[in-house]
């Protein structure tokens, strides 16, 4: 049966009203109160503020008033602040191109205008008393104010009562608009943040000092993020260099901030905080970046915790990408992406064994690792208060290797090509005090196969030996493989029978463009049909799991991420197996010597207080912790 669609009626093209494009543009500015306290928040730092205070009744809903002490709006531009596109910040495609203020596109006080009661109230230096422009009637009076702004917003979305009925209770909008605050003040411990709610003081930063200031971004971080973080954090600071050889193309990425240790992180990303030249962004480039570098520290699906702040020229990056100004678009993608991870992967990488001695900074700038361990040294070192030679100590640990499975030969000789790896760097006994010993202490026995148990001077040092051998092989297996540059592919395995899949045109096309990445990696993935992909042959350490899933994970990395990332990572994961199985097992017994080179060695490799797979490697029981065991002193 033929049915006939009725035809609706022509509509005439025609220019949309004023009131009407603003409410437009406010949907994309303004989804909560937490957006309009951003937006203000920009304009007050812009104005170079060095406290501001945030009013809030009704978790926003009923008011949003923004004080500051900046340099204030003179009379005359007062109407002229809430027209759309009016901006103080940029005058020309050149400046767009170089943003360096946090607000810039000269929208966001129109926006929140068409869907609010707005009022401004600001004094500039050298007038003699502040102006107050009520929005609604445009009328212009002089009122008692010190030289600063006050931007106050009723009722929000009044004139737009279908959004109203979209926000949450007033606790959730109250708890999204400190947030905005908490983000904000993370990036300028120079100034000063009060939040009130109802008339009461919700929150309170004060000023840490002048901006650029490390101590005062310490403190800024200890006092939003609290003490806990800063303790179980590390600090980041990491410089690109200039590309060589390319005098038109020298940018140079500046990544500082604190990472947390792995143990610190949580179920959630809540506490992942990134700043581009002082702006708060969500992008997936530095998202991934971050995450990447925390691959082989961090255990099963938990999320890292991290401040970090980028300092890059403003023509390199693109803040233009969103009315929220919150995401952005870099030139070099790559270029970021490898400084962040590296930013990161070298904080991680240092041991934080050497912290622990007795729990002082002293013991751990006492350690240095300077006397590589090898046949040619002289220094004698100590166990169980008896001298030790270094002949005999070299030994122990290649003894160590050997019995677990390997010949020496194949790991790069333990303890004499340490050197040339790298790592395995051993600390002069002799240079520390009777009272600091070893970070790792000196072992004392082994508990149930599993467990060695050490002593140092802050208490009871407890060591899963395969975990923490499995890290050392695992890291002497990269450095070989780096020095190597082996650009071999790894080993695959046909499967008797296909896997196929369904497959979006995505995966299609990535399997054409990445055939030779693929081949590296040990994946054969072939076109079935036009929507059909089939996978006829998986690397050989995987050859029992899941094929198809292996294939669309594969796939999704390729089409997002540079394909010498990917073959990175891959190799990484292989080499993790081998350390996995290499490593020394449960239930081996272990000499005191034996024991205590692996102890060394800890000290000595990089990213040894995580196993391959995230696990902790060793903890220690203080002192303290164990009179309270016993109820000692009470």
């Amino acid at each position: 049966m033929n049915e006939h669609k009725t035809a609706l009626p022509r509509r005439p093209i025609r220019e949309l009203p004023d009131e009407l494009i603003s409410q437009i543009a406010a949907g994309e500015v303004v989804e909560r109160p937490a957006s309009v306290v951003r937006e203000l928040l920009d304009n007050a730092l812009d104005a170079g503020a060095s406290q501001i205070t945030v009013r809030l009744l009704a978790g926003g809903v009923r008011l949003i008033s923004v004080e500051d002490d900046g340099c204030g709006i003179v009379q005359d531009e007062l109407a002229v602040a809430l027209k759309r596109h009016a901006t103080s910040k940029i005058g020309s495609l050149a400046d767009l191109e170089s943003v360096g203020t946090m607000g810039f596109r000269g929208e966001a006080l129109a926006a929140i205008n068409s869907i609010a009661d707005c009022a401004l109230l600001s004094r500039s230096e050298g007038q003699n008393h502040a102006y107050l422009l009520e929005s609604q009637s445009g009328e212009i009076r002089p009122v008692a104010r010190s030289i600063g702004t006050t931007v106050e917003v009723k009722e929000l979305f009044f004139s737009t009562p279908a959004r109203r009925k979209f926000l949450k209770t007033d606790a959730t909008e109250l708890a999204h608009c400190v947030d905005a605050v908490r983000r904000h003040a993370l990036s300028h411990p120079e100034v000063g943040f009060a939040i009130w709610h109802e008339g009461k003081l919700v929150e309170q930063w004060r000023r840490c000092g002048e901006a650029g200031s490390l101590p005062a971004l310490e403190q800024r971080l200890s006092d939003v993020l609290g003490h806990d973080f800063v303790e179980r954090s590390v600090w980041v600071d990491y410089s690109s260099s200039a590309t060589p050889g390319r005098p038109d193309y020298a940018p140079v990425i500046k990544v500082w901030g604190r990472a947390g240790i792995p143990d610190a992180a949580r179920s959630r990303a809540d506490q992942q905080f990134c700043y581009v030249n002082g702006r708060f962004v969500r992008d997936k480039v530095i998202t991934h970046a971050a995450r990447s570098a925390y691959e082989d520290v961090l255990h099963g699906q938990r999320q890292p915790v991290y401040a970090l702040y980028i300092e890059i020229d403003p023509t390199r990056v693109d803040v233009n990408v969103h009315p929220t100004k919150i995401e952005v678009r870099f030139r070099d993608s790559r270029e970021m992406h490898q400084a962040v991870r590296h930013a990161v992967e070298a904080a991680l990488a240092v041991p934080r064994s050497g912290n622990v001695g007795d729990g002082s900074a002293e013991v751990a700038s006492a350690v240095q690792y300077e006397t590589p361990l090898n046949a040619h040294n002289t220094a004698d070192f100590y166990m169980n208060n008896q001298p030790l030679a270094p002949v005999r100590y070299a030994q122990a640990a290649m003894h160590f290797e050997a019995s677990a499975g390997h010949r020496v030969s194949d790991l790069g000789a333990l303890w004499e090509n340490s050197d040339t790896a790298g790592v395995n760097r051993m600390a002069n006994p002799t240079a520390l005090s009777a009272k600091s010993d070893w970070p790792l202490g000196r072992a004392l026995a082994q508990l149930q196969g599993v467990y060695i148990l050490a002593e140092n001077a802050q208490g009871l040092v407890i060591v899963d030996m395969h975990a923490a051998h499995e890290r050392i092989v695992y890291e002497r297996l990269k450095a070989q493989a780096h020095v190597l540059q082996d650009p071999s592919a790894l080993p695959s395995q046909p499967l008797l029978i296909a896997a196929t899949f369904a497959a979006t045109a995505v995966e299609v096309a990535t399997v054409e463009a990445h055939a030779a990445t693929l081949a590296l990696l040990g994946l054969e993935i072939t076109p079935f049909s036009a929507k059909t992909l089939a996978v006829r042959a998986v690397p050989t350490t995987l050859a029992q799991g899941d094929a198809v899933e292996l294939a669309r994970s594969v796939l999704a990395e390729l089409s997002q991420h540079e394909a010498s990332s990917v073959i990175q990572r891959a190799h990484n994961e292989l080499l993790s197996t081998m350390a996995c199985h290499g490593a020394v097992r449960a239930n081996r017994h272990l000499t005191l010597e034996e024991m205590n080179a692996l102890l060394r060695q800890m000290e000595a490799t990089e990213r040894s207080d995580q196993c391959n797979h995230g696990r902790p490697t060793w903890r220690v029981i203080s002192m303290r912790e164990l009179d309270a065991l016993f109820m000692r002193g009470r």
